[in-house]
């Protein structure tokens, strides 16, 4: 579980400090629920056999399934600042997805804050660079940027300068 910091104190954390979170499985049966959910059945990420006969060997995990794990292992390992009413998913920039998941696998996400910025007394921005990780591989399963907002409680230290 995550730590908690003051807002002061994440300007000093841009650049300095990286955060990997805890494994995550990735079984089919998850794979499949995300295919119900989205209306994605693609046969490689749904059924086994015919997904065997492809240069994956198996079923995989749809990309949009690995980013969609980013907020969970973002909780899991960033420190959450003492003064956030509520955080914004902003975006992303240049996600890659470069290695396929498989089912059964595990991932996890490693994430480095790359700016940090008041926009006023109430809000920040803050930008990760992003990487998650496959157990036993050695290229990540996804590269991305990710732009976030936080809002904050005004007070005399957040002068949103």
């Amino acid at each position: 579980m995550a730590s908690y910091i003051s807002v002061a104190d994440i300007p000093d954390l841009v650049g300095n400090t990286e955060w990997v979170s805890r494994w995550m499985e990735v079984p089919q049966e998850r794979i499949n629920q995300f295919a119900d959910a989205t209306d994605d059945h693609q046969f490689i990420h749904i059924d086994p056999e015919a997904a065997a006969d492809t240069p994956f060997g198996g079923t995989i995990a749809h990309g949009f399934l690995t980013l969609s794990l980013l907020s969970a292992m973002h909780e899991d390992c960033v420190p959450v600042a003492r003064e956030r009413t509520m955080g914004i998913n902003y975006g992303f920039n240049k996600v890659r997805f470069a290695t396929p998941v498989s089912a059964g696998k595990r991932v996890r996400g490693r994430f480095t804050l790359k700016e940090a910025r008041h926009r006023g007394p109430t809000m920040m921005s803050l930008i990760f660079d992003v990487s998650v990780e496959i157990e036993d591989e050695k290229k990540p399963a996804l590269t991305a940027v990710w732009l976030t907002l936080m809002q904050i409680t005004p007070d005399e230290d957040n002068t949103g300068t």
